[in-house]
């Protein structure tokens, strides 16, 4: 079944017109990234993700450049990290649950403010790719566990098993044990979040995890939560965030910050402002790590972290970067 053919149809309609050389709002002209000429206005692509996924921005960009839109740019880059079995944060390989379940949880939304999300699911290798499923193929925003699950198998996704042999050996040397303690930056919990403008200055993000190394059964952080993990306004930009998802949840951290742009802030201005929100609340705490990017819709980018070591990367015309973050500390 897909859902809201009408907004979907009224925005390509609306693109059409957009697109006549003769009618240009706006409105449109101070929310893109432009180039002028004497003749010709060129939208600029770009992506951005946290931390150092080359990889995934270059899977992004190779969208990107290629003239696709950014909802599958973001898909697109957010899969490579899921399918990278070294890569212990996300999909394939991630580290499990205490009882030695990976579970994962992933989210998506475009520019059109339509969003999927999947959590604590078992068994999938790409998360986001189901939640993409969820958002264009049901009337639901969210699908959890077990019938997160058998959705994925309806729609083809095929049964995997994401526990390697890496993870496992980490995880039974844990149990003897059973202490828990995030290293910061080093994580042994993470998330890849990853913004994306394309060319007709469409924006959108995904978010994917694996979670908390060794959390309780059934934990879920940010992650897929649509305003805290990830958010996407495309009049204004976009956020998305990675560390300890708790504390994010509670400060809805996604959508203060593309608030805050709304206002006015840069995204630099912010996502230093999300943190600090954040330390507000956490007074005299220095044991954990929350990093923020975000984007506006003039291609503008910023980064904020609590702890120095943060680090998020970009990919345009200007090339592929790797951003040390300021930090709070």
């Amino acid at each position: 079944m897909q859902r809201r053919n009408f907004l979907k149809n009224s925005s390509a309609a609306a693109a059409g017109l957009i697109s006549t050389p003769l009618i240009t709002s706006c409105k449109d002209q101070a929310a893109a990234k432009i180039v002028e000429t004497e003749t010709t206005k060129t939208l600029h692509p770009i992506t951005i993700c946290t931390w150092n996924f080359e990889n995934a921005t270059a899977k992004a960009w190779e969208v990107l450049a290629a003239g696709g839109s950014s909802l599958d740019a973001v898909q697109q880059g957010a899969m490579v990290e899921e399918a990278d079995v070294n890569n212990q944060t996300v999909g394939v390989g991630g580290r499990p649950d205490r009882n030695g379940n990976v579970t994962l949880d992933a989210c998506i939304m475009d520019k059109d403010g339509n969003c999927g999300a999947v959590l604590c699911m078992q068994h999938i290798a790409s998360p986001v790719s189901v939640a993409r499923k969820v958002m264009e193929d049901t009337p639901h925003v969210m699908l959890a566990g077990r019938g997160a699950e058998q959705f994925a198998y309806e729609k083809g996704f095929k049964k995997v098993n994401l526990l390697t042999e890496q993870s496992k050996k980490e995880w039974l040397e844990w149990k003897k044990t059973s202490e828990y303690k995030p290293i910061i930056n080093i994580e042994n919990h993470d998330t890849i979040g990853i913004l994306a403008i394309d060319k007709n200055g469409a924006i959108s993000g995904a978010c994917t995890t694996s979670g908390m190394a060794y959390k309780y059964a059934g934990r879920v952080g940010d992650s897929p939560i649509i305003g805290a993990g990830l958010f996407v306004d495309n009049e204004i930009g976009a956020a998305t965030a990675t560390g300890v998802g708790e504390e994010v949840v509670r400060t809805v951290g996604s959508f203060l910050i593309v608030e805050l742009m709304r206002q006015g802030k840069s995204p630099q201005e912010a996502c230093e402002e999300g943190v600090k929100r954040i330390m507000a609340k956490n007074k005299d705490r220095t044991d954990f790590q929350i990093g923020f990017i975000a984007i506006n819709k003039k291609g503008e980018t910023g980064g904020y972290c609590i702890q120095p070591g943060f680090t998020y990367r970009t990919y345009s015309e200007d090339g592929h970067v790797n951003n040390p973050s300021k930090s709070f500390l």
